[in-house]
């Protein structure tokens, strides 16, 4: 069954959603029976991925990438190539590479907003190579951010350009579209 990106979104929202009551009812009722584990949740639920098209290599991704950030004015701020470290310390690796960008001004008032959201900055998009030699482009899928309740409508808004911003990217780079 395929599902749209704001089912998944809203799947991944109610499996916090239940994880967090049943961490909530467990602190309620320490002196009831012991706890059991909360359902699982597979990281992959967690990710937007999408694979590099089979005539778009690994470079031109990441130039498609730089060219949409830079057309859409989101700003590269970091580009860390994990696998090039791995291999500098004699070990073999293929390649991962997190590429960093940001709206400094969302960013800020994310921050503002609640001090937790700086953990997730700045927005990530890493790519990745599979035992296959295929390259992927993931990142951490923003919908679990749209729903905390307690976010202002104005707020959403900007986290929702932010969100369509960076899949606009992973589309470019995906896509190797200059």
């Amino acid at each position: 069954m395929h599902q749209t990106k704001e089912a998944k979104g809203v799947s991944v929202l109610m499996k916090a959603f239940v994880v967090g009551m049943f961490a909530l009812s467990a602190t309620h009722s320490a002196h009831a029976a012991p706890r059991k584990a909360p359902p699982p949740m597979k990281i992959a639920d967690t990710v937007v991925k999408l694979p590099l098209a089979k005539d778009v290599s690994m470079d031109d991704a990441v130039q498609a990438m730089k060219s949409r950030a830079n057309e859409i004015n989101m700003k590269l701020v970091a580009e860390l190539p994990l696998s090039k470290q791995i291999i500098a310390m004699g070990e073999k690796s293929r390649r991962i590479d997190i590429y960093q960008f940001c709206d400094p001004m969302t960013a800020k008032k994310m921050v503002e907003f609640d001090i937790h959201f700086s953990a997730y900055l700045p927005c990530r998009i890493v790519l990745a190579e599979d035992a296959k030699g295929q390259g992927w482009l993931l990142m951490m899928n923003l919908n679990i951010f749209l729903g905390d309740p307690n976010i202002t409508p104005s707020l959403k808004a900007d986290a929702i350009n932010v969100r369509d911003a960076l899949e606009s990217i992973m589309q470019a780079g995906a896509k190797g579209e200059f």
